[in-house]
């Protein structure tokens, strides 16, 4: 029995987990998706690069992919931190969140789209900071 009351709290989290990095990605999904029926051309020029048609496919691996790394940190400061995990993981998120706007500001792209990579951005903070921690 203390096998199972042990391995229980560890699914439901990676459960939930789970739910929050497949929510996040959706939120940017539909916030593409959006901006697509609204008229947002997509087409995105970084400072000495060409440029470049912002299709879904980058969208959902780009959100995909931040959204695991957040994960993993979280486990590795769970790991490591102990209790101050969940704050020092949180203030983390916060400040990648806002830092990962400032590039916005170096690319050219149309207002519409601009607007909405900077509300994909926020949109996996908002997902992600309350959904992954675990609660005690």
């Amino acid at each position: 029995m203390s096998v199972t009351a042990t391995a229980q709290p560890t699914t439901s989290s990676a459960r939930r987990r789970a739910l929050g990095v497949l929510a996040a990605v959706a939120s940017c999904v539909l916030i593409w998706v959006i901006g697509s029926l609204a008229g947002v051309d997509w087409t995105v020029t970084s400072p000495g690069r060409p440029a470049m048609e912002l299709g879904l496919a980058p969208v959902v691996v780009v959100s995909l992919g931040a959204s695991l790394v957040g994960w993993a940190a979280l486990a590795v400061l769970e790991r490591f931190a102990g209790r101050r995990a969940t704050l020092i993981w949180t203030v983390l998120a916060a400040v990648v969140a806002l830092v990962s706007l400032f590039p916005l500001l170096g690319v050219e792209a149309s207002t519409g789209a601009k607007f909405s990579l900077a509300a994909m951005h926020l949109a996996v903070a908002a997902v992600l900071i309350p959904i992954l921690p675990t609660r005690r």
